[in-house]
């Protein structure tokens, strides 16, 4: 069966978060790839969410991922479509922005990577998040969407559904 995301919903499920943040007192940031800064940008549609994301980095390349303080190690021992990445990034920009949450997101949408063909298959996806110094890795795979923002938001709902489970425990 396949997984329906509905955008509408996904931008009100941001909305909740932002403001749950708020009341924590909690900082947020992000480190995507994949995304591109989607996460970010559902976070600052509402209003003071400058009170909440500390800030966040778009490393659509591996440069841009070192510079920004993931190991280059990590990224040539597991690729940079890997939990091991993705984790690295969550650290690093939680480290930088020293934010309660770190997001870290790598992965390929619809079309294969040219710059890392052997590494990159459509639909699949790694994220982390690191919260409070405790990082947890995910993994999954996507349904064909039919464009990049559809598959951005699919992204951003499961990150979302991870990152509530979590501050919920």
């Amino acid at each position: 069966m396949r997984k329906k995301y509905n955008e509408s919903d996904i931008r009100n499920d941001y909305r909740r978060l932002t403001k749950l943040l708020i009341e924590r007192g909690m900082t947020i940031s992000t480190m995507e790839s994949a995304t591109s800064g989607q996460i970010a940008s559902l976070i600052t549609d509402t209003e003071g969410s400058s009170a909440v994301l500390k800030g966040a980095f778009v490393t659509y390349c591996n440069e841009a991922k070192i510079m920004q303080g993931v190991p280059a190690e990590i990224l040539d021992k597991y690729t940079v479509y890997s939990k091991e990445t993705a984790e690295a990034m969550a650290k690093a920009c939680a480290k930088v922005y020293e934010a309660n949450i770190g997001i870290g997101v790598t992965g390929t949408m619809g079309n294969v990577d040219p710059a890392n063909p052997e590494a990159s298959v459509p639909g699949q996806v790694y994220f982390a998040i690191t919260l409070n110094g405790e990082a947890k890795s995910y993994y999954i795979e996507l349904q064909p969407q039919p464009t990049r923002l559809a598959y951005k938001l699919a992204v951003a709902k499961e990150i979302y559904d991870s990152l509530m489970e979590r501050l919920e425990d």
